[in-house]
């Protein structure tokens, strides 16, 4: 799926979110880049959100958590949300769940955070937006504006999109840090 992973003061797109207990309490985990901000404000925060996204999302959303550093600004601000547990949740998804951190496990690039459900709310039954739909579907979804007859490459991991005619030697996306083998070049 295509979620918002919020915690105080950040927040970022992942698509690595699962239930890995039944039990009580339900364990929920999510993987995050170490390079991501919100990544940080997490081992700080000790807990986070997860708002689920839907096939309707408004492309803003995701343009703004999956393209932007909340360390350049406050995502939130143009975002219809509410507070819950002192993080801000997206408004309009299917729901939410609230968690706090009950372990943090080094896995190379990323952080896996593992945590204990404490809130959970759904806003509506909408069909939820797969990762797989949004990588077949981002041009659209995103809107992607391009000029004819222009080149451009997209990142195939998270939809980033660089505007050029080549793509430089050592060039790293921007947003999830994949390497410049895992773009694919374009022409509009």
């Amino acid at each position: 799926g295509m979620y918002v992973l919020s915690t105080y003061g950040a927040g970022c797109m992942v698509d690595t979110v699962m239930q890995i207990s039944a039990g009580d309490p339900v364990l929920i985990s999510v993987a995050v880049n170490k390079n991501n901000y919100t990544n940080e404000m997490i081992k700080k925060n000790k807990k986070f959100a997860i708002s689920i996204l839907d096939m309707d999302v408004d492309a803003n959303i995701i343009k703004t958590f999956g393209f932007n550093s909340s360390r350049d600004m406050n995502k939130f601000a143009k975002v219809d949300t509410i507070e819950v547990d002192g993080i801000e949740v997206i408004k309009n998804c299917i729901g939410y769940m609230t968690c706090e951190v009950v372990n943090i496990i080094d896995a190379d690039t990323h952080t896996l955070f593992i945590g204990k459900m404490v809130g959970a709310d759904k806003f509506n039954y909408k069909k939820q937006m797969t990762y797989n739909y949004y990588q077949e579907n981002k041009d659209d979804i995103l809107k992607i504006e391009l000029e004819n007859g222009k080149t451009f490459y997209v990142c195939t991991i998270c939809g980033y999109v660089y505007k050029g005619e080549e793509l430089p030697e050592d060039f790293v996306c921007p947003i999830c840090f994949a390497s410049r083998e895992l773009f694919e070049k374009k022409m509009k």
